[in-house]
């Protein structure tokens, strides 16, 4: 209940914002002039192509660099995600999504399975391509962060700690 309520703010803030920066241009002739490509600070990247019409697009979520990237057009789903430094381990690949704003204003959400564009030719024929990235598409790679055996020891650990900190101060105090 808790994280659908997120989700759908995530969703309408998405679209607020989208829809407010609409006005600025996603496609580019050739590349940037800017001396550095990949600033990982500014969470702006430029992977364009000098000799190809370039899209800007934006990838969030459990990815190494979110942000906006700066892409040739011929650029698939897998090659921005390397982009982006990969998914991280929290990240739930069967649930990609590409968000796009069409011309008329109508927004589309795709889902995509990593698995299904990594592993197609083990697939049946029911099997559908990725579409192709457009010009002001919002990749969102989703997840949860994941406790592990080392996390939930060391939370054990925290609180056997404190409740033993407690019961000697307990102890001493009633001495």
């Amino acid at each position: 209940m808790i994280k659908t309520r997120y989700f759908i703010l995530f969703l309408i803030t998405l679209c607020i914002t989208r829809l407010s920066f609409a006005q600025g241009k996603d496609y580019e002739l050739g590349a940037s002039t800017l001396p550095n490509r990949y600033n990982q600070q500014s969470g702006y990247f430029d992977f364009s192509d000098p000799e190809a019409i370039n899209i800007k697009v934006s990838v969030w979520g459990f990815v190494r660099y979110p942000g906006k990237y700066v892409v040739p057009i011929n650029t698939s789903v897998i090659d921005l995600l390397s982009f982006a430094g990969g998914p991280t381990d929290a990240a739930h690949l069967d649930d990609l999504r590409i968000y796009r704003v069409n011309e008329d204003s109508s927004q589309v959400l795709i889902k995509i399975d990593y698995n299904d564009i990594m592993y197609e030719s083990d697939l049946s024929k029911k099997y559908k391509r990725p579409p192709a990235l457009e010009a002001g598409d919002i990749l969102v790679v989703p997840g949860a962060p994941r406790l592990y055996t080392r996390d939930k020891v060391a939370l054990w650990v925290s609180i056997i700690s404190a409740l033993t900190s407690l019961t000697i101060l307990i102890l001493n105090i009633v001495k």
